[in-house]
């Protein structure tokens, strides 16, 4: 990072994600200003009338769609606020997007088009899906993960590599203006091999449970899930789990010069912060 990229500001939504806490965090680490963008700093994606503050001055942003940036509202919504980004001066843009995922690519196209140096990140799934957020009461709380994914493989990304891949991205100047960059783990895991894995590390008896997508779309509805919302899930599931994404993505590699961090290590790092404590 040069000086005058030290002195940037970026605007990061969902600071208070996955992705999103890890990434303010690295972009602090390499000199830059942080400026979450989240309804606790008045930033709400619903109402483009708090956008304009959010942006204004800044020079990169970091766009991640609330629900899914497949969803059906994602494109119209992350294409306006590219927009207002630009047309406020924000010179650099990076999406996360998923890999596999056809209903994102509209998104992606909105970006494109929206007038600044734009980046597509596409993620693998994040191996911290098993200790933070929904999927980890389950194993917590039951012992057991229900999920549509039967025997299909998965190389589990660690949100921290995904967030200084986007770092390197906003950056490095125009070096990765117009890429779309796939990151992924270094292994191929099934999602009962990953259960085991944590069952391991923990000496705790956690099982996998296959379902078919129907029958975890049912299990959304009896837990209060809105049906338009299920239905979205249980087909994205089923597309994105037929092993379309059982191969490996260099992005990790070809943006920080290093492999990627394994699934076992975010394993034991979670294990030793309680991620799976009953």
């Amino acid at each position: 990072m040069t000086d005058t990229e030290r002195d940037m500001t970026v605007v990061v939504t969902g600071a208070s994600g996955r992705v999103g806490r890890r990434l303010a965090h690295a972009a602090r680490a390499a000199g830059a200003a942080v400026r979450p963008a989240s309804r606790a700093s008045g930033f709400d994606w619903q109402d483009r009338s708090t956008w304009a503050d959010a942006l204004r001055g800044a020079d990169a942003a970091f766009l991640a769609h609330p629900s899914d940036v497949g969803a059906p509202d994602a494109a119209e919504a992350v294409g306006a606020l590219a927009r207002e980004a630009a047309g406020l001066g924000v010179r650099r843009l990076a999406l996360l997007s998923a890999r596999g995922e056809e209903q994102a690519r509209p998104t992606e196209e909105a970006l494109r088009d929206a007038g600044a140096d734009w980046t597509v990140v596409r993620s693998a799934w994040f191996a911290q899906n098993f200790s933070e957020g929904p999927l980890v009461a389950e194993l917590r709380e039951r012992g057991e993960l229900v999920f549509p994914a039967g025997e299909v493989q998965e190389p589990f990304v660690d949100a921290r590599d995904v967030a200084d891949v986007v770092v390197a991205a906003l950056t490095s100047g125009d070096r990765y203006a117009g890429q779309v960059l796939e990151v992924s783990g270094p292994r191929l895991l099934t999602f009962g091999e990953a259960v085991a894995e944590i069952a391991k590390e923990t000496g705790r008896a956690l099982t996998y449970r296959a379902v078919s997508p129907a029958e975890y779309g049912a299990n959304l509805a009896a837990f209060g899930v809105p049906d338009e919302e299920a239905a979205f899930l249980v087909g994205l599931f089923a597309s994105l789990l037929d092993g379309r994404n059982a191969h490996l993505s260099d992005g990790v590699r070809q943006v920080l010069g290093r492999p990627p961090r394994d699934f076992g290590g975010y394993v034991r790092d979670a294990a030793t912060a309680g991620a799976w404590d009953a």
